[in-house]
């Protein structure tokens, strides 16, 4: 990262609340809020397919088609997959200056329920691959544009999808400014838990609506470890090994021939031994009780298909005490090339550590590592659980009243997110008590998502020209 988006993350040591206050207005000058609603696509702007074929590159080249076939479904699945193409359109956008740790892929599906260390039921952003310091209106614009991609989908109309992106950026605007009249460890004490999720349902849904919320987050609790377990593994032998359902779950004993195979196995297990060093002491004699006991290369998300990723199957007390983790390659944020390099020479920490400073509460086996590859390449990987009570929104079941909910709750979480790490007295006094920021979006939104229909035509186009090839095949 460069040294000015660096410094720009922290208000300057000393200066007062009224002084970065003065910092936030300021930056109205060189970037007029009204300035955000206008989205025009550059003359030379890169193809987007381009983009995507360039991302295949350093990919796993039977995976390919499977990304393209995920991503030709709809223009909502082509957005997931389209990180890239958004950062190179938000690279000279117009920004107040101001800089947080982003998410940089903040829609609306990466929004979910997960379980905190302690065992309570959290609200929280939950990918982290693309994560790196910069303008915090990246991650408004692209929460705004996803809100209005679903809402198409879903058919409805002008003034309701208006509505459900001026409740994001509208809560995003409110959270902000009570986050800058908090103290600093009051900001980070703050998290949306199941007593919050269950007031916000009381407070703003009709009895339909808190039913759903009620029944999604039982249905999370269930879907943690052991669940997993018993969904991808059997017995062989008597032993439980991770089971096969290529090409989107393939164990390595299908991968690699004998010999091969087991240099590979030994790799992992010194994985497993030397990412521990970046765990917290007590976290590591947690992970040092369990054994590796089996491997399986997965095909993962949208954007990360091809992207090399591994499900690794331990063992604890006995058969029935699994610990399922996932070590996820990490290449370069697709927010590089605009922003500069990360700080950190280990990709797979730059996710850890962009992940740790924006979530309230984080996965214990949070870490990374980097480790010879298949093909005898270096590559960085972050590890973290596999699933632990996992609850993904589904949009297209949402009416627009509900709709909108989320969409606050979406804006009150990355407004907290981005409070943690960058000057959120001056973000709040930018953005001021008044609706131009908000009104801004929706219009930005509506025309970036007018931009993402047309990529995905494009897409669409190329796989039927067999420019580019295409697979479906139904997830995990």
């Amino acid at each position: 990262m460069s040294q000015s988006r660096t410094a720009a993350m922290r208000a300057v040591p000393g200066s007062t609340p009224q002084e970065r206050a003065a910092q936030g207005k300021e930056a109205r000058s060189r970037s007029p809020r009204s300035g955000h609603a206008v989205y025009r696509p550059s003359p030379d702007r890169p193809d987007p397919l381009a983009i995507l074929e360039e991302q295949s590159e350093a990919r796993v080249p039977e995976l390919i088609p499977i990304r393209y076939g995920r991503m030709v479904e709809s223009p909502f699945r082509f957005y997931r997959g389209a990180a890239a193409i958004m950062a190179s359109d938000l690279a000279g956008s117009p920004d107040s200056g101001i800089t947080v740790q982003l998410c940089g892929d903040a829609h609306l599906l990466n929004f979910r329920l997960l379980a905190s260390p302690e065992r309570r039921l959290m609200f929280d952003i939950n990918d982290f691959d693309e994560t790196l310091p910069g303008p915090w209106e990246w991650d408004v614009k692209r929460l705004s544009a996803s809100f209005v991609i679903a809402a198409r989908a879903n058919g409805f109309d002008d003034a309701e999808r208006a509505r459900i992106v001026g409740a994001a950026v509208r809560s995003y605007r409110e959270a902000m400014r009570g986050f800058a009249g908090m103290g600093n460890l009051d900001v980070w004490y703050t998290k949306i838990d199941q007593d919050r999720l269950e007031a916000l349902g009381t407070d703003q849904l009709d009895k339909g609506g808190r039913r759903k919320l009620a029944r999604a987050m039982a249905k999370a609790r269930t879907r943690d470890g052991l669940q997993a377990f018993d969904k991808l593994t059997e017995l062989v032998d008597g032993r439980p090994r991770i089971a096969a359902a290529p090409p989107l779950l393939v164990p390595l004993t299908e991968l690699l021939p004998d010999a091969e195979r087991t240099e590979m196995e030994d790799r992992f297990e010194r994985l497993i031994e030397t990412y521990g060093r970046s765990m917290t002491s007590d976290r590591r004699v947690l992970l040092e009780d369990y054994r590796l006991v089996d491997m399986s290369r997965k095909v993962v998300g949208v954007g990360s298909v091809g992207t090399r990723c591994w499900i690794l199957l331990l063992l604890g007390r006995d058969g029935r005490d699994p610990l399922l983790l996932q070590a996820k390659e990490a290449g370069p944020s697709v927010l590089a090339d605009h922003l500069g390099a990360s700080r950190y020479l280990n990709q797979g920490e730059r996710v850890v550590s962009g992940q740790r400073l924006m979530q309230a509460a984080s996965d214990m086996f949070l870490g990374w590592e980097r480790v010879d590859g298949i093909d005898g390449r270096q590559r960085d990987f972050y590890i973290r659980q596999l699933r632990d009570w996992k609850g993904i929104a589904m949009p297209e079941t949402m009416p627009p009243a509900q709709l909108a909910v989320f969409a606050e709750l979406c804006g009150l979480t990355l407004a907290r997110a981005h409070a943690r790490s960058g000057d959120r007295i001056a973000i709040a006094s930018y953005l001021g008590r008044g609706e131009a920021f908000d009104r801004a979006l929706v219009t930005f939104a509506e025309a970036y998502a007018d931009q993402n229909e047309r990529d995905h035509q494009a897409l669409v186009d190329a796989v039927r020209a067999n420019r580019l090839p295409a697979e479906e095949l139904p997830a995990l």
